[in-house]
Parts: C-alpha cells; sequence; structure tokens
C-alpha cells in the first residue's frame, strides 16, 4: 500500500534535466539560456561549446543530460530533438561584507540560480511529404 504513481508533468515526447544551485547570477544564467531556446540539440551545443561566457559548460552538461534522459529513459530520437524550453529560477543569495574605510562595511551579494532545460522531439516536416 504505497502512494499511488504520480502523472507524468511532461509529454510523451518530451524529457528534462535540472541543475539546483549554479553559482551565478539568474540574469547572466539568463543570457547563455536564452541562446540556446528553440534550437535543435546539435547546433545548441556547438553554441555552447564555442562560447565564451564561463558558465556556458555548465548548461552544456544539463542539456546533455537532457539530451540523454530522453534517448535513454523515454526512447526519443536524438536527432529530431529541440530544446523546447530552458528557464532560469533564483536560488540562495549568500551574504558577505567588505571592510570599508572609517569602520564601516559594505554587502556583497553572491547569488545562485536554477537551470532547467525540457528537449521535445520534433517530426520532420519533411518525412510527412
Amino acid at each position: 500500500m504505497g502512494k499511488p504513481k504520480a502523472p507524468r508533468r511532461l509529454a510523451d515526447n518530451e524529457a528534462r534535466a535540472v541543475t539546483r544551485t549554479i553559482r551565478v547570477s539568474p540574469q547572466k544564467l539568463n543570457l547563455v539560456a536564452a541562446m540556446i531556446r528553440g534550437k535543435k540539440v546539435d547546433s545548441a551545443l556547438a553554441d555552447l561549446t564555442f562560447s565564451r561566457k564561463r558558465i556556458a559548460s555548465t548548461v552544456k552538461k544539463t542539456l546533455e543530460s537532457a539530451i540523454a534522459n530522453a534517448e535513454n529513459n523515454h526512447d526519443l530520437d536524438v536527432d529530431a530533438l529541440v530544446v523546447a524550453e530552458a528557464y532560469v529560477g533564483k536560488s540562495i543569495v549568500m551574504k558577505r561584507f567588505h571592510a570599508r574605510g572609517r569602520g564601516r562595511a559594505s554587502r556583497i551579494e553572491k547569488p545562485f540560480a536554477h537551470l532547467t532545460i525540457v528537449v521535445r522531439e520534433k517530426e520532420e516536416a519533411g518525412e510527412a511529404a
């Protein structure tokens, strides 16, 4: 007697991967996430590989995880995958202080962010014709 299995939140042609508490501000992470939204996964991986942003390697790892989930857990075709969603959420903010002149202190905030990537299998338009 356990709880009934929760229904799947994603469609049958979707898979996702989540990376939590990434040490980067959500605004900077969203710039990289926006770069790959709506692209085919091979194009998105190429963009992330050659991006000069520090956080691009972490986003690439998350995308590769979503692709692996799609292939191994949901039996989706890797060549037909598209980055359907890539969204960023706020996480904790570490507060630190920086000593200033005259015995004062300034606040330093070190934000963290969450990243969720959803890949979707698209049907090729050429196959129908």
